[in-house]
């Protein structure tokens, strides 16, 4: 089971990290023309707060427990994580966007999944 979880907080990392670096440096005008159409409607700063967040959470995933440093910070950033893909599901909701609903579904069970198994 602990190298299950590992695999998918690595995947869930890894899926965080290069979305929250691709907000933080990619132009706005680019995520919005081609990869993140729901990105018009929020600012720069808004874009690269959530890009942080998401950075922050990747880190939260994989380094607490890899190092033993307070390892109870692994299922808060999986917590974290998933409200964080709660908020995406919304987002494309309310844009009728039912396609692009699915990857945040995933990643919320993902989430949910390494949340309950880390605590």
């Amino acid at each position: 089971m602990n190298i299950a979880l590992w695999v998918v907080a690595g995947i869930l990392a890894a899926m965080f990290l290069l979305a929250g670096v691709m907000k933080i440096v990619t132009p706005k005008e680019r995520l919005e023309s081609t990869i993140m159409v729901w990105a018009k409607g929020w600012t720069r700063p808004q874009l690269r707060a959530l890009g942080a967040v998401e950075v922050l959470g990747a880190a939260g995933l994989i380094l607490p427990r890899a190092l033993n440093i307070v390892p109870v910070l692994t299922p808060v950033a999986a917590f974290g994580c998933a409200v964080v893909m709660i908020g995406a599901a919304i987002v494309h909701a309310r844009m009728k966007d039912y396609k692009g609903i699915g990857m945040p579904v995933v990643l919320l069970i993902l989430a949910a999944v390494v949340a309950v198994g880390r605590r």
